[in-house]
């Protein structure tokens, strides 16, 4: 079996909903690809669920892949309810809307065709992968509150 693909992804948002981030990390072979993007009106959760989003894009080929995030909403959405909505046709168990539904579809996507192994890790402990991607998602959102929008997306 070969290496995985190691990623690491953060949401943020000043304000919930208002300015966000996102962040990712990749590791691969010893090489490492930061990613990150700021939207001006948005949420927590949807800053998590598109920095995973984004790294998952960004894979040219099918590959194992570890990822690894401080949000449960996300780990578990992916895990664990993810089918449960697609059977109820993206309805909650009380018959409510899925909350963000766009993107959960978007992530089954671009994850359909890896190997994923999800993890989850304390946000702010001292994991060293995580607090680096938090600190590139604040970091989108100074860009795009300073007006550089031409920092507020590398992909």
């Amino acid at each position: 079996m070969s290496k995985p693909v190691e990623i690491f992804t953060d949401g943020a948002c000043r304000g919930n909903p208002g300015p966000g981030g996102w962040a990712a990390l990749l590791r691969f072979h010893g090489h490492e690809k930061k990613m990150w993007g700021a939207k001006p009106h948005t949420t927590n959760n949807r800053m998590e669920l598109m920095a995973a989003i984004m790294a998952f894009s960004s894979l040219t080929r099918p590959c194992n892949v570890i990822i690894t995030t401080d949000s449960e909403y996300v780990r578990k959405g992916i895990t664990e309810w993810l089918p449960i909505w697609k059977q109820r046709g993206w309805k909650t168990k009380t018959n409510a809307p899925v909350k963000n539904q766009d993107l959960w579809q978007q992530l089954d996507e671009v994850t359909v065709k890896h190997n994923v192994t999800w993890q989850w890790v304390k946000g702010h402990s001292g994991h060293y992968e995580n607090d680096l991607v938090d600190e590139l998602a604040k970091q989108a959102i100074n860009n795009l509150q300073e007006g550089n929008p031409d920092a507020t997306d590398n992909t």
